[in-house]
């Protein structure tokens, strides 16, 4: 299953191509368990700061390989849950690139980036009760956190997709582009996010989605950040920030 999930490396960024078109992207279990492997590895790599998932041919994911499930195949892995990453996102950032449908588990997997660009001809939508199937990926429990509820409760019990320009209207959507063009825009975010202290970066997001997930309140924040802020104190990087700040240069991060 290796041809259906590739993977490339520019600088810092690593870009994650599902390469199944002929299937719409849909994922069986060999696809769940080379994405986990993928994304361990990206976690582990202190040279890979930021990911984008992107996709070949029309179909962004269509989500779960309903052929494969009526066989009893889940694309499901033990660590990280659905598609080898629904359940245990990536500590670094994500990115998705949308172009065309990202519906059931495709809209999934893009609950699982923090920056969605997408095509203005995207649709994305979480069609599972059309299937007698429930959106057990995080899109009865994550959607509802990034738009209004009303709104995902419509996506959700209706299992209708919304358009992409409706989906940045709601905030879910960072940035619209014409089709074919979400991977260059994915990557121009890419390169914004590389230019910072990697250190930084992964703390910043793992203190945004904690807070959120845990549901911390005030109290609990300031103490929990505390503790995940705490190793950066100590961290060449933080030193090497203000050394550039006070020469006026570009810092050159060593991710330690």
């Amino acid at each position: 299953m290796t041809e259906y999930i590739q993977t490339e490396v520019r600088g810092h960024i690593l870009i994650i191509r599902l390469n199944r078109p002929e299937a719409r992207n849909a994922f069986n279990k060999g696809m769940a368990e080379k994405m986990e492997s993928i994304i361990d590895d990206y976690d582990a790599n202190p040279a890979l700061r930021a990911a984008i998932i992107v996709a070949e041919g029309p179909t962004f994911s269509a989500g779960q390989d309903l052929i494969a499930a009526a066989k009893g195949e889940r694309a499901v892995t033990r660590k990280r849950g659905g598609f080898g990453i629904m359940g245990q996102p990536p500590l670094k950032p994500l990115i998705a690139a949308v172009e065309g449908q990202a519906l059931a588990g495709g809209m999934e997997l893009t609950l699982c980036c923090d920056i969605i660009v997408a095509s203005r001809a995207a649709v994305f939508g979480l069609s599972e009760a059309k299937r007698g199937l429930v959106a057990v990926g995080g899109g009865c429990f994550r959607l509802p956190r990034r738009i209004p509820h009303q709104v995902a409760m419509e996506m959700i019990v209706t299992a209708e997709p919304r358009p992409a320009e409706d989906m940045a209207r709601l905030g879910y959507v960072n940035h619209l582009v014409e089709p074919g063009q979400a991977l260059e825009a994915a990557l121009e975010y890419a390169a914004l996010i590389v230019r910072n202290a990697p250190l930084a970066v992964q703390a910043s997001k793992t203190i945004a989605a904690r807070s959120a997930a845990e549901q911390w309140t005030d109290a609990e924040a300031w103490e929990k950040q505390a503790e995940i802020v705490a190793p950066l104190r100590r961290s060449e990087d933080m030193q090497e920030g203000l050394r550039a700040f006070a020469e006026k240069r570009d810092p050159v991060w060593q991710g330690k």
